[in-house]
């Protein structure tokens, strides 16, 4: 951030800006929030630096808001009696998608390098996706049928998949490098706990206050304050996961389901749909932040490494979600299409990566150090193309299903 500009100002002068950038994406046929990425790289330390590193971290807090409003918007989209009617197709979906992309990505890795513990770290981080973007998308279209609830379902639950998937493979790569070196190992059961507290925890705190939630929220008149408190409450939870290092994502995902599946379905509706005229701004600052953290310079690292990863990530996930639905004996437009819409991947392969580099530095070998080096500099570079065709695929596939609303 330069001196002289306070770091509001140029959100401010940002958010004005990304209206038109939003506009100018959507009449090139893309989704707005393209444009707003587009002007975040501008403004950001990739060009012309208005923004550094150290302003991103103050407004972290924003980031955390908006991720929290997303979770809690799919969540509210997750009734259980409507999931049930599209089958167990979901959690054949969710299963498939998550263990073709690890086995996948983990295989190619492994024929290209020969390295079992590097094969197992990108295998790990290959089922993480993003949510926010397919979200995006779908409201910033009106998207509505069964390929959209089945949308928010897996990118609800998948990232908890992934997590616990991560959990073994990291665990197991490090026995691996320590064994290796001939180190003292730590117990291979103890290494899985982390992950699955960390699951346990985040499911009980956002069910606990979902139901809190729930019942102040229906009794609130008038419903104009709902914004304010679906606000604290997400805040209150963000809080609780930074201090007991939860899920962000997995924790207001359960406070928003709930709530749709605790009161009437014109009642969340009611709740919900007051954030309609919100949810564009946390939108603009979400995704013009993201394009900010981008660092176009490390697409030149892709390499081959990069592209042999994201192919085989691509074909896992688009692969299983399609054998899952067949398996499930989900609807046609399902089985063709809802592979397209969960390609997004940032935040939390990003975060599950600096994890990576961190475990790896303790062990402090040669070999755990250019692990930790490849993935973070590899996954950096391919959330960068993830973030730009994930959003675009999903609008593809939405207009293909026929659940984008003609204009």
């Amino acid at each position: 951030m330069t001196a002289d500009i306070p770091v509001i100002a140029v959100i401010g002068v940002s958010t004005i800006l990304a209206i038109y950038f939003g506009k100018t994406a959507r009449k090139a046929g893309l989704p707005s929030l393209i444009g707003y990425m587009i002007l975040g790289t501008v403004m950001g330390t990739s060009l012309l630096s208005l923004i550094n590193d150290n302003s991103l971290n103050q407004l972290q807090f924003i980031t955390d808001i908006a991720l929290g409003f997303v979770a809690f918007i799919i969540g509210s989209e997750l009734n259980l009696k409507i999931l049930r009617r599209l089958g167990k197709g979901i959690v054949l979906i969710i299963l498939a998608e998550s263990f073709a992309a690890f086995f996948l990505v983990a295989s190619a890795v492994y024929l290209l390098t020969g390295d079992v513990p590097m094969a197992l770290v990108f295998g790990a981080l290959a089922p993480a996706s993003a949510p926010a973007g397919t979200v995006a998308v779908i409201h910033e279209y009106k998207a509505k049928g069964n390929l959209t609830k089945a949308l928010y379902a897996v990118v609800g639950f998948d990232d908890g998949l992934a997590v616990i998937i991560f959990g073994f493979s990291a665990a197991l790569a490090a026995r691996m490098l320590r064994t290796e070196a001939s180190a003292v190992s730590i117990g291979f059961v103890s290494s899985l706990l982390e992950p699955m507290k960390e699951l346990g925890f985040s499911l009980c705190v956002g069910i606990i206050l979902g139901f809190i939630f729930s019942a102040l929220a229906r009794k609130l008149k008038p419903l104009i304050e709902l914004p304010s408190l679906i606000f604290g409450f997400i805040a209150l939870s963000i809080g609780l996961c930074i201090k007991f290092d939860l899920s962000l994502i997995l924790t207001n995902m359960m406070l928003g389901l709930v709530l749709a599946n605790t009161a009437s379905t014109s009642s969340v509706r009611s709740i919900v749909g007051q954030l309609k005229n919100y949810m564009p701004l946390i939108f603009i600052l979400f995704f013009f932040l993201a394009g900010a953290h981008l660092n176009i310079s490390a697409l030149p690292a892709l390499g081959v490494l990069g592209i042999v990863y994201m192919i085989a990530r691509a074909a896992g996930l688009m692969g299983g979600a399609w054998l899952g639905a067949v398996l499930g004996k989900s609807e046609s437009k399902i089985k063709k299409y809802l592979g397209l819409g969960i390609l997004s991947q940032a935040g939390v392969a990003i975060g599950l990566s600096l994890m990576v580099r961190h475990m790896f530095a303790e062990i402090g070998t040669p070999h755990a150090l250019e692990i930790g080096a490849t993935v973070i500099t590899t996954i950096t570079a391919t959330s960068i193309v993830f973030e730009i065709i994930g959003p675009i695929c999903a609008k593809f596939a939405l207009k293909r299903a026929g659940e984008i609303p003609d204009d």
